[in-house]
């Protein structure tokens, strides 16, 4: 049985699906998977269970693209399309069955994808690690050691949480009066974003930093497994921390979290005092402020973080 499931493009989005994909690795375990996906997202799939090949699909002009995608897959006879992109590539190719994701309506995006298949109970997310990325983990790693996960960059500075507010919340988790006291603090972000997080680099002591900087989804998802807690703005990596199953606090301005807040029983998320569109006004104006995340203050991130904490060890 040859099945083709066509992620997305976007870190999060991707993440999102794979919990789509973990329930068709279980449901036809004599199947084998041919995924597509963005280059950003790759990482996420070298993983997969009876992989027989990854398409990584690179952006063209013109949409070509999509053409060489279905240059690459009409020759195979599939049994099973599973398309989360609503392309008009899965409505040429011949297959067995098909699966086609349409956009939903105010749900969170894991019950928008459950509805693809037609599952009442969303599958959660799921990420499968290299024993690659598991031996770089336990290098970068200490052992013995509570870790405190951090993710303070985003793809836009708006939905950014201050540096010097994660600086801040660091030095609460981590004192010796904090729930992770002592904790070793890793740093996670892309190699382009380290001169905007620099400042909290160097808050952090050296003997308990970790930075994972440009290495790669795989490793960082091996080093988030080992984490106690994440925390981190609407981003990608909240997603991948999440569907690991780390307790996992996601900092929402702007954003959409009834959509886009992390999935699962050990997480939660925080937000501005102010709605989105009271944030989106103050871009119009004529001095905006650098983030729309400002008036998210560090005691309160700091108390949902002992929160879920707390809940997790019930």
């Amino acid at each position: 049985m040859k099945i083709l499931f066509i992620s997305v493009n976007r870190v999060g989005d991707a993440v999102l699906t794979t919990g789509i994909l973990s329930w068709l690795v279980d449901r036809y375990p004599e199947a084998s998977f041919t995924v597509v996906c963005g280059p950003y997202a790759a990482d996420l799939f070298r993983a997969v269970p009876r992989l027989e090949r990854l398409i990584v699909m690179k952006k063209k002009r013109w949409n070509a693209h999509w053409l060489d995608l279905w240059r690459a897959c009409r020759s195979t006879k599939w049994d099973f399309i599973v398309d989360m992109r609503n392309s008009i590539v899965s409505r040429l190719l011949c297959a067995k069955e098909k699966a086609i994701h349409s956009r939903g309506k105010g749900r969170h995006k894991v019950i928008e994808n459950a509805a693809v298949l037609g599952l009442e109970q969303p599958p959660d997310p799921n990420i499968w690690l290299t024993a690659e990325a598991e031996r770089e983990a336990d290098t970068l790693l200490p052992s013995g050691v509570p870790i405190l996960a951090l993710g303070p960059a985003a793809n836009w500075p708006y939905k950014q949480w201050p540096v010097d507010y994660f600086a801040e919340l660091t030095k609460k988790l981590t004192g010796n009066d904090g729930p992770l006291a002592k904790a070793s603090v890793l740093v996670l972000a892309d190699a382009h974003e380290r001169p905007q997080i620099e400042p909290l680099l160097k808050s952090i002591p050296d003997d308990r930093r970790i930075e994972v900087i440009g290495r790669g989804l795989q490793t960082a998802a091996a080093c988030l497994k080992r984490a106690r807690l994440y925390v981190g703005n609407d981003s990608g990596l909240m997603h991948l921390s999440a569907a690991l199953g780390t307790p996992t606090l996601g900092l929402f301005g702007p954003g959409f979290p009834d959509i886009y807040g992390p999935w699962g029983k050990k997480c939660a998320f925080v937000t501005t005092p102010e709605t989105r569109d009271e944030l989106m006004a103050l871009l119009v104006k004529e001095n905006p402020p650098p983030t729309l995340l400002g008036s998210l203050t560090v005691e309160k991130v700091a108390k949902a973080a002992e929160d879920l904490l707390t809940r997790g060890s019930d």
